[in-house]
Order: structure tokens, then sequence, then C-alpha cells
């Protein structure tokens, strides 16, 4: 598994690059050149989109999804075990629903057979993201719903931005007390 965690990590990073140096290099060519490449923003949406979809299924294995879990951390530990795992279950669901629409959407556009409108691309080539992009999703959410299960895992693994935002408080303010003090 870790080669697919690697490989996650290497198409966000190259989608990002990507999309950073066609974006720059359309301002350059815009405003130094005045010229424009009709494609650029169509690409960068699809990069775009694709960063989005896979990045999901990544956030979710980094834990660096937001939510809200007042009410489950006031619960005692098996009853916050079955809440998390009836989440991550309702997430696997809701993640082989979009799956199934992916892919019946990208089987329409296929049959359609119309062309990117800037870009000579068939539609349905940038679009299939919806279900590979579900599709890790729903292996990223059974790896989660299996540790919540074993126990491995406590919860849904949600990013705590208060506790973030109060360590990353106290780190600057320990480096201004560290520059004051002589």
């Amino acid at each position: 598994m870790a080669w697919l965690h690697r490989l996650e990590e290497w198409l966000i990073a190259t989608l990002l690059a990507v999309m950073t140096i066609v974006t720059f290099g359309q301002v350059i060519a815009r405003y130094v050149f005045n010229y424009s490449f009709v494609w650029a923003l169509e690409l960068v949406t699809f990069l775009f989109a694709w960063q989005i979809f896979l990045g999901m299924a990544y956030g979710v294995r980094m834990g660096s999804h937001i939510g809200v879990d007042a009410l489950v951390r006031s619960l005692g530990p098996r009853a916050a075990q079955f809440c998390a795992a009836l989440g991550a279950a309702l997430c696997i669901v809701y993640s082989v629903i979009l799956f199934w629409g992916g892919l019946v959407y990208v089987e329409k556009m296929y049959s359609i057979g119309i062309l990117a409108q800037d870009m000579p691309i068939p539609q349905w080539v940038p679009r299939t993201v919806l279900p590979i992009g579900f599709g890790i999703l729903i292996l990223r959410f059974s790896q989660l719903f299996y540790r919540i299960v074993t126990g491995k895992e406590r919860g849904l693994h949600l990013a705590d931005e208060a506790a973030d935002a109060l360590r990353l408080r106290a780190e600057v303010m320990d480096a201004d007390d560290a520059k004051v003090a002589p």
C-alpha cells in the first residue's frame, strides 16, 4: 500500500506544479508578449478538478478534513467508537453512490463523443477523475472503517483546528519570548 501513498502524493504534487507552470506561462504570455494560450484555462480547470478529487482521499488518509465532533467527544469510548464506525460506513456508502454516478456520467460522455471546448481531447477523459477519485476515497474510508472497528483508530481522525491554532500561537509566543530574552 506504500506505493499507492507515494503515487497519490506524487500525482497531487505534479498536478500542482503543472497548474502553476501553465498559469505562470499564461500570465507571462499575456502581459509580456500580448499573447494568450486558448487552452490554458481549460487545462488548469481540469487539473484542478483532478487535484480536488485525488486530494479528498489524501485528506482522509492524512486526517486533514475538518468536522464537528463535540458531541462524539462527550460520549464514552464504546459509543464514540460506534459513532465513528457509523460515520465511516456512511461515508463509504456516499462514496459508492458517487463512484457509480461518476461511472455512469463518464460512460454517457464517452457515448456522446464530444470534445473539450478548447483542447482536442474527448470530454470523458478529464472526467474519469470522478470514478477514480471516488474509488480511492472508498478505499481510504474502508481502511479507516477497519481501523475504527478493530480499535486501532479512535475516531474519524478529523483535524482539530482549534487545537492546531492554540499550538501554533504557543509556538509563536515562545519564539517571540526567545527573541526578547537576554
